[in-house]
């Protein structure tokens, strides 16, 4: 893998060098860019492996920077938000749009480095297994719902409508689907959507079951696909609820 590129997305110009100083020390080539403007021009003639972005920019939000690049990739590009919200609902509001991490100012530059390196380990594409699955694998049916594993697709059959799903919230009902009345705890899930070790932000995962449930279940407060296993993890029910 060649030398990785780092965006940082921050106003503060004190912090965005020393950001770039840092990491560039590291090896990484860095871009940077004071506000949101100038990160939407900079998407236009590069595309960084990872985004760091602040959330209060002076001319935008990055909730809003995180929503427009899903408009325009499909998918977000790997990115870490940083903010100085300090309520567990402002944090997590990053990562119900997509995002990947986060980081509340101020932080540890070690612990920054941290979370870069797992996420880039999470984005990079995996190796193809020795043999492709069979057809019935590929498309997997729950429910109303046709999972079609080749093209990356959740329809919702009787009226053939596509639900968009981010590529982890896909990663993860694939995990599931394949491995039905299995219990796999918080690790397991992302080892096996992501071929990674844990992390320390391995908690967000709830966050995009939370997402998932809000998608394809009936009631999401009472779910009957994919249904928690109280200190343990999550369990995919094909039948739904019961």
């Amino acid at each position: 893998m060649g030398t990785q590129t780092i965006a940082i997305v921050e106003d503060d110009r004190d912090l965005r060098e020393m950001l770039s100083d840092f990491l560039g020390g590291q090896g990484f080539i860095i871009q940077t860019a004071p506000d949101g403007a100038s990160f939407r021009t900079l998407l236009t003639d590069a595309r960084p492996d990872l985004v760091i972005l602040d959330i209060g920019l002076p001319d935008d939000h990055g909730y809003r920077i995180l929503e427009w690049m899903r408009q325009g990739e499909g998918d977000i590009l790997p990115t870490i938000i940083i903010t100085g919200a300090s309520t567990p609902r402002d944090r997590s509001a990053g990562l119900d749009l997509g995002a990947d991490d986060y980081l509340c100012k101020p932080f540890d530059l070690g612990e920054l480095l941290s979370r870069v390196r797992a996420v880039l380990r999470r984005a990079a594409p995996r190796p193809l297994p020795p043999s492709s699955p069979a057809p019935d694998e590929l498309h997997i049916r729950f429910g109303p719902w046709l999972l079609k594993r080749d093209d990356r697709v959740l329809l919702h059959e009787p009226d053939g409508r596509q639900v968009e799903l981010t590529a982890m919230e896909f990663d993860l009902l694939s995990v599931m689907v394949q491995r039905p009345h299995q219990v796999l705890s918080r690790d397991e899930l992302l080892m096996l959507a992501h071929t990674r070790k844990a992390e320390p932000f391995d908690r967000a995962i709830d966050v995009r079951i939370t997402r998932l449930r809000k998608k394809i279940e009936i009631n999401p407060n009472h779910p009957g696909y994919i249904r928690t296993i109280r200190g343990t993890g999550y369990l995919f029910h094909p039948e739904g609820a019961v």
